[in-house]
């Protein structure tokens, strides 16, 4: 596929403490010389996509050229990411970033293409990569999602449950951290009268975070791998709640909306 884009960049401690006061933990309980908590590292994937360079729909593309084919849509479908070592706040990071695969499809609804970006955050010295990403995306047409009535909600059965409400506030924070300007973020009335979505769409990467995070800070869980699918969008100011289950090889993870559907699945594998 397309030749890598490599860029330097530094895991600053601004930006660490940032992400701590938006996940309200303490930003001066980090410091320079310390490990990056695993899951951290998005905003190291954030690329320095011109303006005139967007999509139409605000989406930066993360600093890799984003195919057209004139599909107007664009969803994120699910992310894998391999660590193999930890990245050090205040040191410097070299990324790699490529368009790694792109798929075409036709389906009933129209046509459909796979995009795979695939991220590479390697320490200054190091040999390999200590973080590897890859994020695939769906360009859809411009066919409005159906809408229909609530299912009753049920409950959530899992060994480990928290509830979260993402709001506009974390939304944009993460959103500003990351460098993504996707409308459907940030833009109430570009997502409700352009992508015809009843409100804010939450970041597929700060579910992923979020659940991440749940492992981190309430079960002291290490990930290694983390595979992530999205099945069904999950809105601002509506409650979501993480769920956990350790199996023989790893956690299964999910994140159910306010009704209890099942929206983001992970399988996660521990070093």
């Amino acid at each position: 596929m397309a030749e890598a884009i490599v860029s330097a960049d530094i895991c600053a401690l601004g930006q660490v403490r940032r992400i701590a006061a938006m996940l309200d933990l303490d930003p001066y309980a980090f410091a320079d010389g310390a490990p990056l908590p695993r899951g951290w590292h998005f905003f190291l994937l954030g690329g320095a996509t011109r303006r005139a360079d967007l999509r139409a729909d605000g989406f930066p593309g993360f600093g890799v050229p984003m195919p057209e084919y004139g599909l107007p849509r664009l969803m994120l479908a699910g992310r894998r990411v391999a660590i193999s070592g930890d990245l050090t706040i205040g040191s410097p990071v070299t990324r790699r970033s490529r368009l790694a695969n792109v798929s075409e499809k036709k389906t009933a609804a129209g046509d459909v293409v796979f995009v795979t970006i695939q991220h590479q955050l390697t320490a200054s010295g190091a040999g390999v990569p200590a973080i590897v990403e890859e994020q695939t995306y769906i360009l859809l047409g411009d066919t409005k999602p159906r809408g229909g009535s609530s299912p009753p909600p049920t409950a959530v059965s899992a060994a480990h449950t928290k509830v979260v409400t993402p709001d506009d506030t974390l939304l944009f924070q993460y959103s500003a951290l990351g460098f993504n300007s996707h409308k459907i973020h940030v833009d109430r009335a570009y997502a409700r009268d352009v992508e015809g979505l009843p409100d804010l769409v939450v970041n597929g990467g700060l579910a992923t975070l979020l659940l991440t995070e749940f492992l981190r800070s309430d079960l002291g869980v290490r990930p290694a791998h983390i595979s992530v699918k999205h099945t069904a969008p999950l809105y601002a100011n509506q409650s979501l709640t993480l769920a956990a289950d350790e199996g023989d090889n790893g956690w299964r993870l999910h994140v159910h909306d306010h009704a209890g559907v099942v929206a983001v699945s992970a399988e996660v594998v521990v070093s």
